[in-house]
């Protein structure tokens, strides 16, 4: 199943957001780094809801504990692991709309401030076929996070047919208006 990794995040209701987001789609988070929050934030767990609990969060340290991780649980190879991996940067010529998504992808976004560091784009220079990007007007710097995890998401999933997802079911909104 496609999951979702946050590179440092900054804003917790957009993390919260993002929990949501994983929880209704049974997608996997993992935290990458050092949030600038606590993952106790009253706000991030007000965005949330009560998803929290159902998340499948899990936080590494860094960048290379994040692959190690994967690769003892999934039984692969780092480069194989890294060769899973779609890094959303503003810097790159690829749409994630043109990506055939693989029900193995882990999708990577960056600090809501400064994006991916150069130290993380700089070991995938030789596969920039992964490295995605949503196009915007020319006068947008950047969408929200959230908002493009779940343009992505979604995509990804859309494509590999919503995998495990009720497609009877039509999800409301925070209101129960009929």
């Amino acid at each position: 199943m496609i999951e979702i990794a946050l590179f440092e995040p900054e804003i917790p209701p957009n993390t919260g957001n993002i929990i949501r987001l994983t929880v209704c789609s049974g997608t996997g988070l993992h935290i990458v780094g050092q949030p600038s929050f606590s993952l106790e934030d009253s706000m991030l767990r007000r965005a949330g809801l009560d998803y929290y609990a159902l998340s499948r969060l899990t936080s590494h340290n860094d960048f290379d504990s994040f692959v190690e991780f994967l690769s003892q649980r999934d039984g692969q190879s780092r480069d194989e692991i890294l060769a899973r991996i779609c890094l959303f940067t503003r810097f790159a010529t690829n749409s994630y709309a043109e990506h055939r998504f693989r029900d193995d992808q882990i999708i990577l976004f960056g600090k809501e401030t400064t994006g991916l560091p150069p130290a993380i784009l700089d070991r995938f220079a030789h596969r920039k076929e992964q490295l995605l990007r949503i196009p915007v007007h020319q006068n947008c710097r950047s969408l929200n996070l959230a908002n493009s995890v779940s343009i992505v998401l979604y995509e990804g999933l859309r494509q590999l047919g919503f995998p495990g997802l009720d497609r009877s079911y039509v999800a409301d909104t925070d209101t129960d208006v009929p």
